[in-house]
């Protein structure tokens, strides 16, 4: 008997475009562009950030670019303000990305706090995610666990939001499920974890609470092996959506038989 698949008519859609994969990853991090290719393939991962402050898509045409591993016409970029630290910096950096990228409209907008936690600062990614939509973006926003805060950047027009699990690259695993819950059940746009991921269960705990999908980079670039890693998410990635839209049993303090005692012989 063969497996049941689900991907095909369950996409995950993001500005109007489906994705089968609802695994998100990140480019940084690993030890070369081939490494980081291959982990995105293993991954299944259709769509990748691109830290554009950070590494050569075009910018410097004499070094090797990120495009000649991972191609526009394979993956779509995403990329991402990585390393801003206010709104007009942020703002930049995405409209650097769209001219360097023939027009791309699909950013993630990301404002960090400060250094050591890298915690988002809340009030300019408001600011800079008003002026990105204005400007045409279709904006994916990291953010804090917060629901109100979630709620007021999608009504701002993002396409996306992306609340942190735990503090970027910590590998702590989601630390606030009931946030992500209220989160997730008032949201009408795609809510997609990011940062705190460290392992394959994680990934599976947040698709099996409802996100939408899950975007990594350290929990991958950062293993043993990253390749083998990579396959490990996008397995738990399938199985927690499998079992979210399969629907748990009730939890409960006492014990079930799993064969009726009804009818029983002599």
């Amino acid at each position: 008997m063969n497996a049941p698949t689900h991907t095909a008519a369950d996409p995950l859609v993001i500005a109007g475009k489906p994705y089968a994969s609802r695994l998100l990853t990140g480019t940084g991090k690993y030890k070369d562009f081939d490494e980081t290719r291959r982990a995105s393939q293993a991954a299944g991962a259709e769509i990748v950030t691109v830290a554009i402050r950070r590494v050569n898509v075009g910018q410097d045409a004499g070094a090797p670019s990120l495009l000649d591993a991972l191609p526009p016409h394979e993956f779509t970029l995403l990329p991402n303000t990585a390393g801003c630290y206010d709104a007009a910096e942020a703002v930049r950096t995405c409209r650097l990305a769209r001219e360097l990228l023939d027009g791309h409209k699909l950013v993630k907008l990301e404002v960090l706090g400060d250094q050591r936690t890298l915690f988002p600062d809340v009030v300019e990614t408001l600011k800079a995610a008003e002026t990105l939509v204005a400007d045409g973006f279709d904006v994916m926003v990291y953010t804090s666990d917060d629901p109100i805060l979630a709620k007021r950047l999608e009504q701002i027009g993002c396409v996306a939001v992306m609340p942190l699990a735990a503090p970027i690259g910590s590998g702590l695993g989601i630390q606030n499920r009931y946030n992500l819950l209220e989160i997730i059940e008032n949201a009408k746009v795609p809510i997609i974890v990011d940062a705190g991921v460290g392992t394959a269960s994680d990934a599976a705990i947040a698709m099996e609470l409802g996100c939408d999908g899950v975007l990594m980079n350290t929990a991958i670039a950062g293993a043993r092996d990253p390749v083998l890693m990579a396959h490990a998410m996008k397995l738990a990635i399938e199985a927690g959506r499998a079992a979210f839209l399969a629907g748990r049993i009730p939890r409960k303090r006492y014990a079930s038989a799993s064969s009726p005692l009804d009818g029983l012989v002599g």
